[in-house]
């Protein structure tokens, strides 16, 4: 039954469900033109009749694009999205690391132009080093994709990577192309442009020597590569790259070589709306990235940023220093939008949206924004008016799954083979130009309506759907609550998990009320880092990239709900997370992202831990088992040993309490050969064998995530000798494994905490080891120098592992050391090293250090390595890189009072956690001094 305007009768007021139930119809039925044809109406209407006008439905076979619903639902959100909505320009920035990014352009690029900004990393920042935890490699990775996606956040751009693994550092670009294939790194780059479609690029790095890391070049000679390439559809296939796309203009950052600038903006500029700088937005987002200790103060006033134009297409000044703007040439008017189609009528829609935005601007008050929610309506359905008269969508570069193939996709969803033609399709610049400001319009229209959604679940784990297993409780129950917070009545015409599955829950909300829809929900696809899914080979993730940015890509793997709200006879579709919402006494209100995990899953203590080859090994294997199904589940656990161990049971059978870990722990006894061993631990749950387990990352400024490994512990067994009487406190440093693996070794270690060292007897230690970077984040340690010297002096080693420049400023080494800039380092794991006095106790008590402990090293050799030293300093070895000068600050030891200290920059807070048999032998002597019982000048000849 189609209820109109003119039916209405003042005297008779349908009920709720009767009202609901005809807009939904009229949503499946009615056309654009209906509701266009209302015009300004609908802004007169009541509140009543704002909920009973006609809307128009999406053009056939496009859906509504879900928004996400921001954090912050309040004015400033509201007032900055009004004011993007018709800015079309578009600027992607390409550099090597998370860390690169430029966020003062991005914040005053995307929060105070409005321009859609993006940055692509090519790397995951896998290979750094980590401030605030113990991750390192694939797990580092995780954190600052997370880090950079909270930065995002905050400075308002999109994050894009490319499959490439961050294997740490290299000194030259044509290093760095020994690891990664360029073509696939570029292939990847060209993928990013032509699915971002950007007119301008903006190269953070040279591309030349410059640059420092090789890293850094790569990204610039990729940067300028792709911006001359993107439309090569020979050496990029539509097929497999996307629709081709020519970019308009090629900037580099010029922060380095402001002389040389040929663009400056004041990145500095105080915004009102937001309460402060753009250049202060840019600091928080900067500060993000925590794990690599990159707090920066919000500072006020004037902060210049400086741009170099390197290339231009677009009819811009000739002479590039008398450009005003990136987009100097380029047309990102409306009007040019508009001239970019021969449809009159989508022309005269595209002019007639732009009347109803502006309109909304000017009705809109912060005090009373429900007076902006008809003309954001009228102006939404006139451009899914455009969008149904300009022809289909372009075909979309997506992966239909994480770690499935991407491939080009039609607008009826069917795959572009290589060698079909591209089929016929509206202008991408335009369809992109259209879908932005939908989703821009569409999120104005839901916060200037007063509307929020949340869904909420029990518990915070879903146990995923296994189909070898019967009767298990494997569904979850969710809430989805709709509040209309504002002043007219809305419609909730439909929910789903993930995406709309049903339009018949239709019910009205009228101002200051709520409703809710139950679902129950089954998932198959655990929550994990997509890109992880499907592995590495070599340097490279294999799970393809596509069209999407990181955020979308993350939203696919997560578990949310979209909600179809009809406001002011328009349907939006609003997508939050699905969270376990809680009261925490202390924080207050906490929601936890929930996450859909194997039912039983099965871990142990390390992956990695060391043993004495061929002596007696007694060890506590600990297994831990988590269920996550809300009822007891019994579960069976075995080990499978190598050969050489036996343990005190074959299994163990437990009941597992919902989402309570429980620890097993297996007496291992027996002995093992020299090399690489591999323990394996089971979980046996009807039959069905678990053997993965996963490890949670989860810091307060970052998104929770959960990466997943078999339970599977390699014991790496050494020949290893071990001096009677040595006994080590441990000082931890960053990303620190040095006392676990003293500890696996058999030798008695503890904890020493910076604070307590002044309070602490010294004298029952052999020997103090600083872990890496220690003096850096502890001002603690610091303090505590002259009180390890004097321990030092009466006869104790001090074994000082590597710093970055804090180690050269006066105290903390106890004589002085310089560090160039950059820093000396051999980046080569298989660089040869030399031992200058091999004979020296250091070197061959209680282990003779030879060739064989320098093999199979991983990532560096040594880092941050002193230039010169003091005199006093003895150096041990000499190495160095590929047509390099040889090093010798890689480990320096010297005589200190009746004591030994010895600086080490060797790379082994990476040798010990994958057990590299020559870092924990080399460890070993290091520690060893003094239970030598050998002379200071016999160990430090």
């Amino acid at each position: 039954m189609n209820v109109g305007p003119a039916q209405r009768s003042r005297s008779v007021v349908p009920s709720a469900a009767a009202l609901a139930a005809a807009l939904v119809a009229w949503s499946l039925t009615a056309g654009s033109a209906s509701v266009l044809a209302q015009g300004g109406s609908a802004g007169r209407a009541s509140a009543q009749g704002t909920a009973e006008a006609r809307f128009a439905a999406p053009a056939a076979g496009e859906p509504v694009q879900p928004v996400n619903q921001p954090i912050a639902l309040g004015a400033a959100t509201l007032a900055s999205t009004l004011e993007s909505i018709g800015t079309v320009g578009r600027v992607l920035m390409i550099g090597a690391h998370p860390d690169d990014e430029d966020t003062q352009l991005i914040a005053w690029l995307a929060r105070g132009r409005h321009v859609e900004t993006a940055y692509l990393s090519l790397t995951r920042g896998d290979g750094g080093q980590n401030l605030i935890g113990n991750e390192l490699g694939d797990m580092l990775g995780v954190i600052r994709t997370e880090e950079l996606l909270a930065a995002r956040r905050i400075d308002g751009g999109r994050q894009y990577f490319t499959r490439a693994f961050d294997f740490g550092f290299s000194k030259n670009a044509e290093e760095s192309f020994q690891t990664w294939p360029r073509d696939e790194v570029l292939s990847d780059v060209v993928r990013v442009v032509r699915a971002f479609r950007p007119q301008v690029i903006v190269a953070v790095f040279s591309g030349t020597p410059r640059d420092g890391h090789g890293h850094h070049q790569v990204s610039g000679q990729l940067a300028l590569a792709a911006y001359e390439q993107a439309a090569d559809t020979v050496a990029f296939p539509v097929a497999t790259h996307g629709l081709p796309f020519t970019p308009d203009k090629f900037y580099r950052a010029a922060r380095f070589a402001p002389q040389q600038a040929t663009l400056r903006m004041n990145v500095g500029e105080y915004s009102p709306l937001f309460g402060r700088s753009y250049y202060e937005i840019a600091s928080e987002s900067r500060s993000q990235h925590k794990s690599q200790g990159f707090g920066v103060l919000q500072r006020r006033g004037a902060e210049i940023d400086f741009l170099l134009r390197e290339a231009t297409r677009a009819p811009a000044p000739s002479e590039a220093a008398v450009e005003s703007s990136l987009f100097d040439g380029i047309d990102t008017s409306w009007t040019g939008l508009a001239q970019r189609t021969a449809n009159l009528r989508a022309r005269s829609l595209l002019d007639s949206a732009d009347v109803a935005f502006t309109e909304a601007r000017t009705r809109y008050r912060a005090e009373a924004p429900d007076a902006a929610v008809a003309p954001l309506a009228r102006g939404l359905a006139y451009l899914r008016a455009v969008r149904d008269s300009i022809g289909p969508r372009p075909p979309e570069f997506v992966a239909a799954q994480p770690g499935w193939t991407a491939r080009l996709l039609r607008a009826d969803g069917s795959a572009l083979e290589p060698g079909d033609a591209t089929p016929a399709h509206a202008d991408a610049v335009l369809w992109d130009a259209i879908t932005l400001t939908e989703e821009r319009a569409a999120l104005a229209l839901v916060l200037a309506a007063g509307v929020a959604v949340e869904a909420t679940a029990p518990r915070r784990l879903l146990p995923s759907y296994e189909f070898a297993k019967r009767g298990v409780p494997d569904t979850l129950g969710v809430t989805v609550n709709v509040f209309n917070r504002g002043r007219q009545s809305v419609v909730l015409a439909g929910a789903g998990m993930n995406a709309l599955d049903s339009l018949a829950a239709a019910q009205l909300i009228r101002p200051d009320s709520s409703t809710s829809i139950q679902r129950t929900v089954r998932r198959q696809e655990i929550t994990m880092p997509w890109w992880r899914s499907a592995g590495r080979e070599g340097a490279m993730f294999r799970a393809p990239i596509d069209g999407r940015d990181a955020a979308a890509r993350q939203h696919q793997s997560q578990m949310g709900a979209v909600t179809r709200i009809v406001i002011a006879g328009v349907p939006v579709d609003v997508r939050v997370p699905v969270v376990n919402r809680f009261a925490d006494p202390v924080k207050g209100d906490q929601q936890i992202q929930v996450a859909v995990v194997p039912g039983i899953t099965i871990g142990l203590e390390r992956v990695v831990e060391y043993a004495r080859a061929n002596e007696p090994i007694e060890r506590q294997v600990r297994v831990s088992v988590l269920s996550a199904y809300p009822s007891a589940q019994p579960v069976t656990i075995e080990l499978d040993l190598p050969a050489g161990l036996t343990a005190d049971s074959a299994a163990r059978e437990r009941t597992l309490e919902p989402d309570v870990a429980l620890t097993v722990t297996f007496t291992v006894r027996g002995r093992l050969t020299e090399g690489m061993h591999t323990l394996k631990a089971t979980a046996l749950h009807q039959g069905v064998p678990s053997q993965a387990g996963y490890y949670a990352v989860n810091y307060p400024h970052i998104t929770p995530q959960r990466s997943y490994s078999a339970s599977t512990m390699y014991l790496s067994a050494v020949p290893i000798a071990v001096a009677p009487g040595t006994r080590v406190g441990y000082i931890a440093g960053v990303s620190d494994d040095g006392l676990a693996a003293l500890l696996a070794l058999d030798i008695p270690a503890e904890e020493l905490a910076p604070a307590a060292i002044a309070n602490s007897d010294l004298s029952r230690f052999s020997a103090i080891v600083i872990g890496p970077r220690a003096y850096q984040v502890s001002d603690e340690l610091r303090a505590a120098n002259p009180k390890l010297f004097a321990w030092a002096e009466a006869g104790g080693t001090l074994v000082v592992q590597y710093g970055q420049y804090e180690m050269q400023e006066p105290g903390v080494m106890p004589y002085p050391v310089t560090l160039t800039r950059p820093a000396a380092r051999v980046t080569r794991e298989d660089a040869e090293v030399r031992a200058l006095a091999p004979d020296a106790g250091l070197m061959r008590f209680p282990n003779r250090i030879g060739e064989s402990d320098w093999r199979a090293w991983v990532q560096e050799r040594s880092t941050y390595m002193p230039s010169t030293f003091d005199a006093r300093y003895r150096p041990l070895l000499e190495m160095h890189d590929p047509g390099e000068k040889p090093e010798r600050g890689a480990l320096l030891a010297a005589p200190l009072g009746k004591g030994v200290y010895v600086y080490s920059t060797l790379a082994l807070f990476r040798q010990l956690p994958v057990g590299v048999p020559g870092g924990a032998r080399l460890l070993v002597n290091l520690i060893s001094a003094k239970a030598s019982g050998l002379p200071t000048t016999s160990l430090v000849p």
